[in-house]
């Protein structure tokens, strides 16, 4: 089994992240962190709270560039873009917590990425999802367009963030804990709907404490500790290794 950050993968990577260093002030998070996404996969980030994945995930957004190392989408250096130059690329990010504007009416959050502001027809590529193919595919809020996000049950609002995330159409999304606080049966629905979403042609790269659930849609898995890989595989790999399991992620 692989354990550099190096994917087994590499040659047809649609992101890849190459010996990135991350900062919060002068705090040292990604320690020469490295991997890659290839087109049409999931894969799946874990580890113990506080090990940089999300640094991860807003270091690829733009959101707190690294300083050193080099960030490829599709081949392109995104490290210095905007962040909304990196989601004009074909990067949406769904982030921790889901963040929706509670004031905003669900219509309004999911039309947001397709606002003039947002540019993203500037891409000039086909658009896959429109308002009404995010409806068909998330009845739930499909149900609830008037109302406002602020009324929306934990897992409508989760389905609203993957909903306007979808709607910038991307190629690669970045889901940053997207089960937390979730009841189990949302879990399972969500863990389908990344599956469809797969299979639709988009990458997703996950961060996800819910180890249970990453492994069951992941097609490979990094394990981050102190803001570096220290071990790599598909999930039977890893789980054919549980001292790694429980040494890395504290699972027994």
């Amino acid at each position: 089994m692989p354990r550099s950050g190096k994917s087994i993968l590499a040659a047809a990577d649609l992101l890849a992240v190459d010996d990135i260093h991350t900062y919060y002030g002068d705090s040292y998070v990604l320690q020469g962190l490295s991997l890659g996404v290839p087109s049409g996969t999931i894969v799946a980030l874990l580890g113990r709270n506080g090990m940089g994945k999300t640094t991860l995930i807003r270091s690829v957004a733009g959101l707190t560039p690294p300083r050193r190392g080099r960030i490829t989408f599709r081949g392109r250096d995104v490290v210095g873009l905007a962040p909304y130059r990196i989601a004009q690329l074909g990067i949406a990010l769904v982030p921790q917590g889901r963040r929706t504007f509670p004031s905003l009416t669900v219509r309004e959050n999911l039309q947001i990425p397709q606002s003039a502001l947002a540019g993203l027809g500037a891409r000039g590529r086909v658009e896959r999802w429109s308002l009404s193919e995010v409806v068909r595919e998330f009845p739930q809020i499909g149900d609830r367009l008037g109302q406002r996000a602020r009324n929306l049950s934990g897992g409508e609002q989760q389905m609203l963030a993957i909903g306007r995330a979808l709607m910038a159409n991307p190629d690669l999304i970045l889901m940053d804990e997207p089960s937390e606080g979730l009841a189990p049966v949302i879990v399972q629905q969500l863990g389908a709907i990344m599956r469809r979403l797969r299979s639709q042609g988009h990458s997703i790269l996950l961060v996800e404490q819910n180890v249970g659930l990453a492994m069951e849609v992941a097609d490979y898995v990094y394990v981050i500790t102190t803001g570096r890989v220290t071990c790599a595989g598909t999930p039977a790999e890893l789980e054919a290794q549980p001292d790694l399991m429980a040494r890395h992620l504290g699972i027994e």
